[in-house]
């Protein structure tokens, strides 16, 4: 009798378990869910006052990083104003997002136009930026590609870059990519998650 109820109660044990674990499904993210990778994990960088940032000073806040120039004629601009929007969707919850803007000029893009460029789309954004060392440093921990383009004057290039975010979850895990073009609404509904 003993050894037909232990193999019944490992049994209900293991079924509590699996009912358990069907109870708690992954959060539904309109972006790409990178939980768990191993990358986009810090960076050490400047901001407008000359104060050195890392990704552990924003900790309990929700981090949205976006990678771009000011002189930027599309993509930039466009990210910048549907983080804002985004920033507005949230309301009161937007005091715990910090969206960080981090130039891939630092040639052009000194603390003086990105003060002035930044917080053009919401008072809160912040820009960063380092020396072109630094730069590749954070590119290539963040996996983001960028390119001068030559224009018809030394300083009239362009650059071609990444045009998707990283969103960094309170606790400073990457959790999600934010595709170029998506909506401020469905930004907003993963922060909203994250924000929990």
């Amino acid at each position: 009798m003993l050894r037909s109820l232990i193999p019944l109660r490992l049994l209900l044990a293991l079924l509590a378990l699996c009912v358990a674990a069907c109870g708690q499904s992954p959060p539904s993210f309109e972006s790409v869910d990178i939980t768990g990778a191993d990358y986009a994990r810090e960076f050490t960088l400047r901001d407008t006052s000359g104060a050195t940032r890392t990704l552990t000073d924003f900790r309990g806040k929700a981090v949205v990083i976006f990678f771009g120039y000011t002189q930027c004629p599309d993509v930039c601009p466009t990210t910048m104003t549907d983080l804002a929007q985004t920033m507005n969707l949230l309301g009161d919850e937007a005091n715990r997002v910090q969206v960080l803007f981090v130039t891939l000029d630092p040639e052009r893009d000194t603390p003086k136009v990105l003060s002035a460029y930044v917080p053009n789309f919401d008072a809160r954004f912040l820009g960063l930026y380092g020396s072109p060392a630094q730069t590749e440093d954070v590119t290539r921990e963040f996996k983001i590609f960028y390119q001068k383009v030559d224009g018809p004057t030394p300083t009239s290039y362009t650059i071609d870059h990444t045009a998707g975010s990283y969103v960094i979850d309170p606790t400073g895990k990457v959790r999600l990519f934010v595709r170029n073009g998506e909506p401020p609404e469905a930004i907003a509904h993963d922060l909203k998650i994250l924000l929990g």
